[in-house]
């Protein structure tokens, strides 16, 4: 009896090393903040991106990030450093939940030029940019927050629509974007990244 004892409580010993050296040996799941902070490294920290042609993710609504982050998952959208992030569906919800409560960019300090202003206000509304990204172009569901955007990046995007290589769910910003000048995507740029 006691030599089947010693041999289980062995066993038993045994296993629980095993199992305890299977947990060192195992990576510690990193938490949100952890894997946010490579996020904010480009995206801006505080939801205002630093980064020339990369958007600032504050303020944005979740439904519109979780599109985006999935797009970039299924490599329906390119860009080498967002396609190798390797999401789960559930980081895919967790990160666009949590990055849509960054507070949202703030436009320039300095003052912009009033002509400019008027000239791409005019635009904004011809062009319908305030029917559905909101008057105060904040968005809403999947449509994308563009007030106080990084001038450079809605310049880069503006672009792509316009020459067709980007694609949103929908043909609606290439048909919006077919009349649109060269001259006026600056002055739409202009004026969405510094709009009040």
């Amino acid at each position: 009896m006691s030599s089947i004892m010693s041999i289980r409580a062995v066993t038993y010993f045994v296993i629980l090393a095993i199992f305890l050296l299977a947990d060192t040996q195992r990576p510690h799941a990193k938490t949100f903040n952890e894997r946010a902070s490579v996020c904010l490294g480009c995206h801006g920290e505080k939801g205002q991106s630093n980064t020339p042609e990369t958007p600032s993710l504050g303020g944005q609504t979740a439904p519109y990030l979780l599109i985006q982050l999935y797009l970039f998952r299924e490599k329906q959208r390119v860009s080498e450093t967002m396609n190798d992030i390797g999401f789960s569906d559930d980081d895919l919800r967790l990160f666009s939940d949590n990055l849509s409560k960054l507070p949202p960019p703030l436009p320039p300090s300095s003052a912009p030029d009033a002509a400019r202003m008027t000239s791409g206000g005019v635009l904004i509304t011809k062009h319908r940019c305030n029917n559905c990204h909101n008057l105060d172009l904040s968005g809403r569901d999947n449509v994308p927050r563009i007030a106080n955007q990084r001038e450079d990046y809605l310049l880069k995007t503006l672009r792509e629509y316009k020459n067709n290589t980007r694609h949103g769910y929908d043909g609606m910003m290439a048909e919006v974007l077919a009349p649109i000048t060269e001259a006026q995507i600056v002055d739409l740029a202009y004026v969405i990244a510094r709009f009040r």
